[in-house]
C-alpha cells in the first residue's frame, strides 16, 4: 500500500504582495499622500494590530482600503512602534532598572529599518507591483519604496490580520 504524505506548505498560498517604504511622514499624513497618488481611500481602521514579544507589547496602528471593483485589500502599518507596555510582571517588585523601551517593537523585526508596510491581499491577475512601486516612488515624501520577497520574512505570522 503506497503512503501519501502531505505537507503543510501544500495549502498555504500567498496571495499578497507586500511593499517597504521609507518616509519620515507621520501614518496619516503617508496615508493622505498615498491616496492623493495612487487613488484610494485609506482610511484609519478601528482595530490596531497588536504584537507580543518577549521585550511587552506593541499596538500598530493601521489604515485599510478595500477596493470593490476589484477585491484588492489595501493595508498601510507602520513597522516600528515606540509606545510599548511593558511585560513588568517578570520583572522583581523592588528593580532598580526598567526594560529599555527606546528600542521599541517591530512589527517585521527582520526589516528594522523599513518605515512603513503595504500589504496588498487578494491581488487581481493584472496587478503590477512594479507600476506600484514607481508610483509610491513618486510621491516626493517617500525616500525609497520596493517590493519585499516573501522568503527573506521569518515573521510571517505577524502578517495576519
Amino acid at each position: 500500500m503506497a503512503v501519501h504524505k502531505l505537507q503543510l506548505d501544500d495549502f498555504v498560498t500567498i496571495d499578497y504582495e507586500l511593499f517597504a517604504i521609507h518616509s519620515s511622514l507621520e501614518d496619516y499624513r503617508l496615508a493622505y499622500f498615498i491616496n492623493q497618488n495612487l487613488r484610494l481611500l485609506l482610511e484609519k481602521c478601528p482595530k490596531d494590530i497588536s504584537i507580543k514579544t518577549k521585550e511587552g507589547e506593541g499596538c500598530f496602528s493601521r489604515f485599510i482600503f478595500e477596493d470593490h471593483d476589484t477585491g484588492a485589500v489595501y493595508n498601510l502599518i507602520k513597522n516600528r512602534n515606540s509606545r510599548v507596555m511593558a511585560n513588568l510582571s517578570a520583572a522583581p517588585l523592588f528593580a532598580d532598572t526598567l526594560p529599555d523601551m527606546a528600542s521599541g517593537i517591530y512589527l517585521l523585526p527582520e526589516l528594522k529599518k523599513v518605515d512603513y508596510i503595504l500589504k496588498v491581499e487578494n491581488t487581481p491577475s493584472f496587478f503590477a507591483p512594479l507600476q506600484l512601486t514607481a508610483m509610491l516612488q513618486g510621491i516626493k515624501h517617500i525616500t525609497t519604496a520596493y517590493t519585499i520577497g516573501h522568503e527573506k520574512l521569518k515573521s510571517k505570522n505577524n502578517l495576519i490580520f
